[in-house]
């Protein structure tokens, strides 16, 4: 192998030991550089060799060799299963986009002199998206005179954030909007947590008691039929 001693790395630390490979990476015959900085498959440093000898150590280890780090002077190249390297990708970036969870804002709207019975089936809505993992903005809408009195919703979204504080924060605090005051109120639980905490607790109710059923009283013996010859006690 014609070979050079592994000199500083021009490209970066993590394009030396090939810790990102582009999704458009050139392998094997279609590197075109003369020669790379080769990374063998465990991450160990090669050196500089021409891409002939690095494409013969390929075929040696019947591994591909890939391109990492095109910038690179001289690129670097490493020697790995491609095509296992590509599937193990799309199935890590499959598990990634399933354990994404959108955060969803939910809207409430209130009047500033809003009836106790629509207070609370208000505040019910607020702690059910909380529970949920939901951000929640509420709304208070001011008509009329009412827009004189802002202070009358700033009351009554403190009020309402005292009354969930449980279950959720305030992540933005009151501001006038036009003629509307605004808060957002978001959950303690993220939406990833609630799931979780959801399916436990299905799977909980779903395992059967580990208590034994208590055993059946057995039932009375049936009266043995008299011997040949033995005397049948009669009615006095």
């Amino acid at each position: 192998m014609v070979g050079k001693a592994a000199a500083g790395s021009t490209g970066g630390g993590d394009e030396a030991q090939g810790g990102h490979i582009s999704a458009e990476a050139r392998i094997n015959e279609r590197i075109r550089a003369p020669e790379v900085r080769l990374v063998g498959p465990k991450g160990e440093q090669i050196g500089i060799v021409s891409v002939n000898d690095a494409l013969k150590l390929a075929q040696e280890a019947d591994l591909d060799l890939v391109e990492v780090a095109p910038t690179a002077r001289p690129p670097v190249c490493k020697l790995m299963d491609y095509g296992k390297f590509k599937y193990e990708s799309a199935v890590k970036a499959r598990e990634s986009r399933k354990n994404q969870t959108q955060t969803i804002v939910k809207e409430i709207k209130l009047r500033p002199k809003i009836d106790p019975h629509d207070y609370g089936t208000k505040k019910g809505h607020v702690e059910r998206f909380l529970k949920a993992g939901d951000k929640v903005k509420v709304t208070i809408m001011f008509r009329g005179r009412e827009q004189s009195r802002p202070e009358l919703g700033f009351r009554l979204l403190q009020r309402l954030a005292g009354d969930v504080e449980e279950l959720g924060f305030v992540e933005s605090q009151p501001k006038q909007d036009g003629r509307n005051m605004i808060m957002v109120i978001g959950p303690h639980r993220k939406k990833s947590e609630t799931k979780a905490h959801t399916a436990g607790q299905a799977q909980n109710r779903s395992v059967p008691s580990p208590r034994a059923a208590a055993p059946a009283a057995p039932e009375p013996a049936a009266s043995e039929p008299a011997a040949d010859g033995a005397a049948v006690p009669g009615p006095a």
